[in-house]
């Protein structure tokens, strides 16, 4: 019964880990649906590999920081419980590689291709695992205390705040050291239009994400024993609540409604597997109106050239998520309980303040080393041929 019980954990979280790896597939085809024709190419190239670059740092260095747990030592060993402890690296492995793919929608179009790899090494492999393993681990004593402290640890079940706030926070400072697309505002106070270059693949990003996000919201469970299917039905409440606000709010616009679910999906993470269905619905639709309403401030308020929106989408819908664990998650709202709001509020500050400083410190440090941004003729010329020397759609094809 102990090996069936383990072979299932293990089949489990494996499940959970190729949907999640499935939805870098959607991060993908959000950013070339975004982005203008010149730089889809790039946009494709940049989540695989960014993925891989991951994948090495975070076994080499991040899943020891995050729990303590190493991989240098006999496949035997490694092998043992069907080799849970590899697939559940895995699994995680998924949720730190979204960190650099959402920052990589922020800063599309003119950011250079190598120091953008080096940030996500450093990322992956210290800056997310550090809070990863106090969220998560019980690292420094920090949950200790906030329990000792409000009579609940901080509640983060699948990740608003650890992967989506975290990933959010960092790729504003990224943005705004960037500085703006060329020409996107001109002196004169005008706002150029960058529009998306293909909806239908910006709609086919957002499906492929929002599918294998109850992979990894259903699954953060990590075992069998432990799922539960109020998981599911919340993350379907909070999805359609984004959509539908997203819908209303920003007017029948097919970009804003295909990052309308995103929106509720990320807000509801924390809290999850806490809520009543109807409060998740309120949260997605919550988060649906954050992200129309922000995205469009920071664009044609504020000029900061954030090309996925993903500070509003990331940052901003997550630092809600994580607050609203607290507030719906609790039995006055139909919640299950056990939850503090002002461990939340704690809790959710650390990881911003974390994400923020430590965004401006990865990026800054970049900027004044090896440069962050492609030359104006590069720019100009897109980052399709100034990096990767080929076009998504050739004008002009050979005849053979």
């Amino acid at each position: 019964m102990d090996a069936l019980q383990q072979g299932a954990n293990a089949l489990f979280i494996l499940l959970g880990a190729v949907m999640v790896l499935a939805m870098h597939a959607g991060f993908a085809f959000l950013e070339l649906g975004t982005v203008r024709r010149k730089n889809q190419v790039n946009a494709l190239v940049k989540i695989l590999v960014d993925f891989s670059v991951s994948t090495v740092v975070y076994f080499v260095v991040g899943y020891s920081v995050a729990y303590g747990t190493g991989f240098f030592v006999g496949a035997e060993e490694l092998a043992a419980k069907n080799g849970y402890e590899l697939v559940k690296f895995f699994f995680l492995l998924t949720f730190a590689a979204a960190i650099p793919a959402i920052i990589s929608g922020g800063i599309a179009e003119r950011a250079k291709f190598w120091p953008q790899l080096m940030a996500t090494a450093a990322i992956v492999g210290v800056i997310y695992p550090f809070f990863e393993g106090i969220a998560w681990n019980q690292h420094f004593g920090v949950q200790a205390w906030l329990k000792a402290a409000t009579g609940a640890e901080f509640h983060d079940f699948a990740g608003s705040v650890v992967v989506h706030a975290v990933g959010g926070w960092i790729a504003l400072g990224a943005v705004i050291l960037l500085g703006a697309r060329r020409n996107r505002y001109r002196k004169d106070g005008a706002i150029s239009a960058h529009p998306p270059s293909s909806i239908p693949f910006l709609a086919l990003g957002a499906w492929i994400l929002t599918v294998g996000w109850f992979g990894f919201n259903v699954m953060s469970a990590q075992t069998l024993d432990k799922i539960s299917g109020l998981v599911a039905v919340n993350s379907l409440m909070a999805m359609v609540g984004g959509t539908l606000v997203a819908l209303l709010l920003g007017k029948n616009d097919p970009g804003f409604l295909h990052n309308g679910p995103l929106a509720g999906l990320v807000a509801v993470c924390a809290g999850s597997d806490l809520m009543h269905p109807l409060g998740a619905l309120v949260v997605g639709g919550v988060a649906g109106a954050i992200f129309v309403l922000m995205f469009t401030l920071t664009q044609n308020k504020w000029k900061i050239d954030d090309v996925l929106g993903v500070w509003p989408l990331h940052g901003l819908c997550g630092t809600w998520g994580g607050v609203a664990a607290g507030i719906f998650g609790s039995k006055a709202l139909g919640g299950l309980g056990g939850v503090s709001m002002g461990a939340q509020l704690v809790g959710t500050g650390m990881g911003v303040l974390w994400a923020l400083v430590s965004g401006f410190a990865v990026y800054g440090l970049l900027k004044v080393t090896v440069g962050l941004r492609l030359s104006q003729e590069e720019e100009f010329d897109g980052a399709d041929l100034s990096i990767h020397k080929i076009s998504a759609t050739p004008e002009r094809e050979a005849n053979w």
